[in-house]
């Protein structure tokens, strides 16, 4: 009976000293937290994508209230919540969405592998030892390590071993540009409409390009001289557009040979 009541005074007492040294360490080790920075982080997402460039939510609420950082460099945010932030921090509110296009239609069905691959199951593993799968050294690599990269559920492997991004789920974030090692992963502006080039391959040689791939650009430039609007140019082999100018007539697209044109909607 007196070990009980002798354990149980014990106790008690332990519980109240620890209590009362926790309150004095809280006290003098507690930080103060800016009441701006809690508003600015309960108008973020809470992704954590690090599209604004810096390390997760608070990390850019704590930049924003410092005003290191516009409100509206959070692309992932709702059109609501970037006015909410402008609102407590001024500067701008407008938010230009963008989303991802796969610059690929390479498949396994046109694109000519190099052999068989036992490696790493991932692209820049296989990026990494070979330097792709397929002989087009630009291709997509199809392990999906753009998937696995989306935090938003935005894409999927096709059926052709091309990804597939659902632009009402794209944020914009980014993650699968810098995941994929082909850099075939393009952003471009949602509401834009015109042709868009779906091909990576930047070999200048035409044989070289129908041997990687039967459906690569071959740089003939058709689709350049055709356009009445001079909205597209040939950058490092590759038909770039500018949509600004472009009117989507379709004429490149249905000029081209190789129908790496398409018109986006």
């Amino acid at each position: 009976m007196n070990i009980l009541l002798v354990t149980v005074i014990f106790a008690s007492s332990l519980a109240c000293i620890l209590g009362v040294a926790l309150g004095v360490f809280r006290k003098i080790f507690h930080v103060e937290t800016d009441v701006l920075v809690g508003l600015i982080r309960e108008t973020l997402p809470g992704a954590n994508c690090g599209a604004c460039g810096f390390p997760g939510c608070d990390g850019f609420a704590a930049a924003c209230a410092a005003k290191e950082t516009p409100p509206d460099k959070c692309t992932v945010s709702s059109a609501e919540d970037t006015k909410k932030r402008a609102a407590l921090v001024g500067g701008s509110a407008e938010i230009k969405p963008v989303i991802a296009v796969a610059a690929c239609q390479g498949s396994t069905e046109f694109a000519a592998l190099k052999g068989r691959y036992t490696g790493v199951p991932n692209c820049r593993g296989a990026k990494i030892s070979l330097n792709g799968l397929k002989v087009c050294a630009w291709g997509c690599i199809g392990f999906g390590d753009c998937i696995a990269s989306c935090r938003f559920g935005a894409l999927s492997m096709g059926q052709n071993g091309i990804p597939v991004i659902d632009p009402s789920k794209c944020k914009g974030c980014k993650m699968c540009l810098s995941a994929c090692p082909q850099a075939i992963i393009r952003l471009v502006n949602a509401g834009d409409h015109g042709a868009f080039a779906f091909c990576n391959n930047r070999n200048a040689i035409k044989p070289a390009v129908r041997k990687a791939c039967k459906i690569g650009c071959i740089k003939c430039e058709a689709c350049v001289k055709k356009c009445p609007v001079q909205a597209i140019r040939m950058d490092n082999g590759i038909p770039q557009i500018d949509y600004n100018k472009c009117t989507s007539c379709g004429e490149c697209v249905e000029k081209c040979p190789q129908k790496v044109l398409k018109l986006m909607a």
